[in-house]
């Protein structure tokens, strides 16, 4: 059964239906949504992308705040983290990180940020500009959308839901 749900799940993914990246016009406002709906992401992920491994972790929200990690290491080596955050602003949300190398020296400037805008949020969905995250089942599929010298790549992330021990 496994092989046919794995079917659907790349039928459907990659079907026009369903828009993997999405993006805010030249002045559009960002998209609706409030953080408390993103209790799906909660938890510890590991799995594969940028051709290495990494992991994320999602804790629950407090006071309109999401915070996050990422890891990504190859051939056993740490290469970079993220912090990340996801920050509640009146009717909408946003991403902002910040990436380290792995002696923690930050690729931002002090006061910088990446940051992702909301486009929209469909069930266990959520749009940013250039980025989407998506939970099925115990799968979190990521998109990301990275630019060098004016072309174009998107990333693909497969995570799955770990279990800790303890909790």
């Amino acid at each position: 059964m496994k092989p046919l749900f794995y079917f659907l799940l790349f039928t459907f993914f990659s079907s026009p239906l369903f828009a993997q990246i999405k993006y805010l016009e030249e002045g559009q406002k960002p998209g609706k949504g409030s953080i408390k709906e993103l209790d799906w992401l909660v938890g510890y992920w590991t799995g594969t992308g940028l051709g290495g491994e990494c992991d994320e972790t999602w804790m629950p929200e407090v006071d309109g705040n999401m915070v996050g990690t990422f890891r990504f290491w190859s051939e056993g080596k740490l290469v970079f983290t993220e912090f990340m955050n996801l920050v509640q602003e009146g009717e909408t949300f946003y991403l902002k990180l910040k990436h380290f190398n792995p002696d923690l020296s930050g690729w931002e400037e002090k006061e910088k940020w990446t940051t992702f805008r909301l486009v929209e949020t469909a069930d266990n969905t959520i749009w940013f500009h250039g980025f989407t995250m998506k939970r099925v089942g115990d799968e979190l599929l990521l998109w990301l959308e990275l630019e060098e010298n004016g072309e174009k790549t998107t990333m693909e992330f497969s995570y799955s839901k770990q279990k800790l021990l303890g909790f």
